[in-house]
């Protein structure tokens, strides 16, 4: 199956709740512009990966524990702490629900979800489409980086966007680039990302290209396409 050609087909976006239920059906994203497609000659933490771009083949993640079974790359590690601690003495109430996945577990979270709309009677071209709106397509998904997490509220565990108006996030959205970390696939920039606005899933990228992004008000993909 050609990636590329197969994701820049997509269309209505939905998200799904913490324990993988779709949730909400969100305005479609509009996949019809030209696709930033860039050569990774970029430090570790930058790496970009979306629908365009896979993981490099020689990305390994070095692995650490950071929370209820969750591991995330070496390199983001302390620094999530910090966010996370900080998050935490200002009153909010901050939960871990996704981080690092290997290619095996993308394949089978992406496989059920393939099942899942077969069994829905979808064809199996249909259902590999709308499948893939929901779970990255293996190789697409930042997770595998284990630079990636997923942040609720604990009180709210839904991922849909309603996260955006919890004081947790309220606060990640405010402070995440102070710790290295963006809001990856902020409001208003699907058309540009290919991925729905997704007000829990936040990326390391260093607290150098955190705050520049946070200054011009960016997006990754464009942030990487200015020379």
């Amino acid at each position: 199956m050609n990636i590329t050609k197969f994701i820049v087909g997509l269309a209505v976006a939905c998200t799904i709740t913490a324990c993988g239920q779709v949730n909400e059906i969100l305005p479609e994203v509009n996949m019809d512009f030209p696709a930033i497609i860039i050569k990774q000659e970029l430090p570790r933490e930058m790496v970009l990966v979306n629908p365009w771009n896979p993981v490099p083949e020689d990305y390994e993640a070095d692995l650490i524990h950071v929370t209820n079974g969750y591991y995330v790359d070496k390199q983001c590690y302390d620094a999530l702490n910090e966010m996370l601690d900080a998050c935490r003495e200002a009153g909010n109430r901050p939960l871990i629900c996704s981080a690092y996945r290997s290619y095996n577990t993308q394949t089978w979270l992406y496989n059920r979800k393939v099942n899942q709309f077969i069994g829905y009677g979808y064809s199996r071209q249909t259902a590999e489409v709308r499948a893939a709106e929901i779970v990255a397509v293996p190789g697409t998904s930042e997770h595998q980086l284990g630079l990636a997490v997923d942040i609720v509220d604990s009180r709210n565990q839904n991922l849909n966007s309603s996260q955006e108006n919890t004081d947790t996030q309220k606060w990640l959205m405010e402070n995440c680039w102070d710790y290295g970390f963006i809001l990856r696939y902020p409001t208003n920039k699907s058309d540009i990302t290919g991925i729905i606005y997704e007000p829990w899933h936040y990326r390391y990228v260093g607290v150098e290209t955190s705050l520049a992004m946070r200054d011009s008000g960016l997006c990754y993909e464009e942030y990487l396409g200015v020379d």
